[in-house]
């Protein structure tokens, strides 16, 4: 078994055991290239379809080929498509900076999601390299009152031990990427021939290497115009995956607010 094998077959472990022990189970889709190895491998772990609603919390400021890869996959995929509103930024905490204000929409949006379809578990494609709190998330992850996340009320998980089992009432995040690395994302793409969006190939010396909110995503300087230019790329770049992102640049604590209040 080689390391995409290796990484695969982990992450199908994951989720068939959500899929067995959580009740009232969706996925959450973003568009980027990480929810999207998600839903990839999903199908892969139920044998070619996704037997779960599939949910996008729909801040209405993506990128126009965000939709358009929405529309085309949910319907070439068969999927069970869910699309959520967000509430106007009006609405949301006005001490944070303007970006982590923006993000926070998109909080506020999954919770009132959360409260209508009642979801007990939420698949997401984290990973731990990507950001330092995500770092400290589980696989299985039990979210307090309102969605929040305690990191220090977190279960142990040692030699792929999972806790699946939750007092009733517990909202659970379930992240099968967690042990995936940036890289792992995009030969894992190449190798299965997973469809993505143009964005990520450069043109005129720029591409996204992570993709948000039109408003608040920037590209980075890059010539990495073809799959194998960006894995050469990233083998030895220092430039950080969420250097585009504009909430990354603001107060240190604006992130980790968020992701207290349920931010993924």
């Amino acid at each position: 078994m080689d390391h995409l094998d290796a990484l695969e077959a982990e992450s199908i472990h994951v989720l068939r055991e959500a899929f067995a022990k959580l009740d009232k189970l969706a996925v959450l889709w973003s568009l980027g290239k990480d929810s999207n190895v998600v839903l990839w491998l999903v199908r892969k772990a139920f044998f070619g379809h996704v037997p779960l609603p599939v949910m996008h919390v729909d801040t209405g400021k993506k990128f126009k080929q965000m939709y358009d890869f929405r529309e085309r996959y949910s319907r070439e995929w068969n999927l069970k498509l869910i699309v959520e509103p967000c509430p106007p930024i009006e609405q949301m905490d006005p001490t944070l900076p303007p970006a982590a204000r923006s993000a926070a929409r998109k909080t506020a949006g999954l919770n009132a999601a959360l409260a209508k379809h009642g979801f007990q578990g939420l698949i997401a494609g984290i990973r731990r390299d990507e950001e330092g709190t995500r770092a400290k998330e589980r696989y299985f992850s039990p979210r307090g009152i309102d969605n929040r996340w305690n990191l220090k009320d977190q279960p142990p998980e040692f030699w792929n031990q999972y806790m699946t089992s939750f007092p009733p009432g517990t909202h659970v995040r379930v992240h099968p990427l967690l042990h995936w690395g940036e890289i792992d994302i995009w030969r894992y793409s190449q190798r299965e021939g997973i469809p993505l969006i143009d964005l990520y190939f450069a043109k005129d010396g720029k591409r996204y290497r992570s993709l948000g909110d039109e408003d608040i995503t920037f590209p980075v300087a890059s010539n990495a115009a073809t799959l194998d230019e960006i894995i050469t790329e990233l083998e030895t770049t220092k430039v950080a995956e969420r250097s585009g992102r504009a909430m990354d640049h603001e107060a240190e604590d604006a992130f980790e607010r968020l992701r207290a209040e349920g931010y993924l």
